[in-house]
């Protein structure tokens, strides 16, 4: 266990969600590392809580993905694996590629500014070197397409699995060198949007998944 974790108090939320966000985030900066023990007891000690805020926010990360439970030895960090990372992928590119779609067919003015508007920061994003805010910048850029597809129940699938890419997504923001590359994507997806061209919007948005498929693969294999 790092002498690094130390809980991330939040007046505003319940210690279960306190809890949940501080190991989450040492997961995803590797703090805690794959295969490593997800403890209960220890946790709660280092932590300075009980043990059911532990149990309940180690639930919540089996959810995302980041943790495991192995019978006979309890909770551990996930690992990555390429068929975890393709089988996510291949239904997000399937989800996306329908939202955007969608989105073609209900676009207005508004919604394109908003489009827009993300699109934007999460280019100055890209300028900060805080790889958690990239994230979130990228996050927003297609959840606000979602929005725009204007269908809540595909919206809800998009949400469920935005939880299980969050890992491979902030893996794949931490290399520098891809950040034009994803501005360049993000531009083309919403020049698409704007001309109406579902083709090529499409098109994109596949090509844009998918390039992130391969990164992740060699980030994958490298760790193993």
């Amino acid at each position: 266990m790092t002498d690094k974790l130390e809980l991330n108090m939040n007046a505003y939320l319940p210690l279960r969600d306190v809890v949940f966000h501080t190991l989450r985030e040492a997961i995803l900066k590797g703090e805690l590392r794959p295969g490593e023990r997800l403890m209960e007891l220890q946790l709660a000690s280092r932590l300075g809580v009980s043990r059911t805020p532990i149990r309940e926010a180690i639930r919540m990360l089996e959810l995302e993905g980041l943790a495991v439970t192995v019978p006979r030895k309890g909770a551990m960090v996930a690992k990555m694996t390429e068929k975890d990372m393709e089988d996510v992928l291949q239904i997000r590119k399937c989800l996306d590629e329908l939202a955007v779609s969608l989105a073609c067919d209900k676009m207005t003015s508004q919604r394109l500014e908003m489009i827009s508007e993300a699109r934007k920061q999460f280019e100055e994003s890209t300028r900060s070197g805080d790889v958690k805010l990239i994230a979130q910048a990228d996050v927003e850029f297609h959840d606000t397409i979602y929005s725009a597809a204007d269908n809540p129940k595909l919206m809800t699938m998009l949400n469920n699995l935005r939880e299980q890419m969050y890992r491979y997504r902030v893996e794949y923001l931490k290399d520098e060198s891809l950040y034009p590359g994803l501005i360049a994507e993000h531009q083309k997806i919403y020049d698409g949007l704007l001309n109406k061209n579902k083709e090529v919007v499409v098109k994109v948005t596949g090509e844009h998944i998918m390039n992130q498929e391969m990164v992740v693969k060699n980030i994958i294999r490298e760790q193993e």
